[in-house]
């Protein structure tokens, strides 16, 4: 048997690779690489998106962290005094903002405010919103008449809302207090009082959610089969069972992200507290974000970071609870 010089090997292990090569089983370009030439035309839409959010998000975000490890007032940023122009004088002091947040009474009373008020909302929109959602996903009368009015505070502007509820709780001229004042009773003071305000600004939010709320579930509701209501039913299973065995876990998929995505909004809803109390009485209704609303824009003089170091303790709870939130879900099974 004829045996192969080194040469022969090597030149017949150069043909195999080329015809590996040929057949799609050799060596592959790198995946970036191809993707890119393949779907070059993809990549040059989405760029000037990306580009765009960069600069709108990215940059703020970043000036706001290194805002928060500095000392940045009103005095001491660089700004413009006639044609003078003074540089800023402000300095690195590392963490030492985190410290004083996390180890002050401020933060840590406003966090437990904003941590019932986000509660408070979602969970009671929640209700209201499958309530709302089982009575409409059934046929009667007037449904779509009902649909629309349901749905007529999500198409009103928010501030417009506000204002308006703003109106109806005011102490003399308020149509509330009128009512009550009609039935022999006496006034509310609505917003003047810690307690009734903070009712005042979790009924205003939950009326403004509920629409959302609403249509989300209605959608989930109607995908599931209505043979599953039938054969329960044939099974003599009583409206109760039905809800929780059938229109429950029919649901889950929608509610968990529906639930999500409104405890991020309730957590920095701003135009609601800001606009109706504006964190009053006193601080008492007052949550994260409003109050590093005020460090930046009402105190004086304005502390600019103290301002950012609340924007990312915001940042950072609310990625903290969305990643213990997907883990919740993965080990209920619930692909997130």
């Amino acid at each position: 048997m004829a045996v192969d010089t080194p040469s022969q090997s090597m030149a017949k292990a150069a043909g195999d690779v080329a015809r590996g090569r040929s057949r799609g089983t050799g060596p592959k370009r790198r995946a970036p690489k191809r993707s890119l030439a393949t779907h070059w035309y993809a990549w040059a839409m989405v760029a000037p998106v990306v580009i765009v959010i960069t600069v709108i998000i990215g940059y703020p975000l970043v000036r706001g962290i290194y805002l928060s490890l500095t000392d940045a007032t009103e005095r001491n940023v660089a700004r413009t005094i006639g044609v003078n122009e003074i540089p800023a004088s402000y300095e690195f002091v590392g963490l030492d903002n985190y410290k004083d947040a996390l180890t002050g009474s401020q933060f840590l009373s406003t966090l437990g405010w904003t941590v019932v008020w986000t509660v408070s909302c979602v969970a009671i929109t929640f209700a209201l919103g499958l309530v709302f959602a089982n009575i409409l996903n059934r046929k009667f009368a007037g449904r779509s008449v009902y649909r629309m009015l349901l749905i007529l505070p999500w198409a009103i502007p928010g501030f417009v809302s506000v204002f308006a509820w703003r109106f109806l709780y005011d102490e003399r001229r308020g149509m509330l207090n009128q009512i009550l004042t009609g039935a022999g009773l006496d006034g509310v003071p609505w917003l003047n009082d810690p307690t009734w305000a903070k009712f005042a600004v979790i009924a205003v939010n939950v009326w403004l959610g509920v629409p959302f709320m609403m249509v989300a579930l209605l959608g989930g509701l109607q995908s599931i089969p209505g043979e599953l209501y039938e054969a329960a039913e044939m099974d003599g299973a009583s409206a109760w069972q039905r809800f929780r065995h059938i229109t429950m876990p029919g649901l889950r998929s929608v509610s968990t992200t529906v639930i999500l995505l409104s405890t991020i909004w309730t957590f920095n809803m701003f135009p609601v507290i800001f606009l109706l109390t504006g964190g009053g009485p006193g601080e008492a209704t007052q949550i994260l974000v409003t109050q590093a609303y005020k460090f930046s824009f009402e105190i004086s003089p304005r502390d600019f970071a103290q301002s950012s170091t609340w924007g990312v303790l915001i940042l950072v709870l609310l990625m903290i609870f969305a990643a213990i939130y997907q883990r919740v879900l993965r080990k209920q099974g619930e692909a997130w």
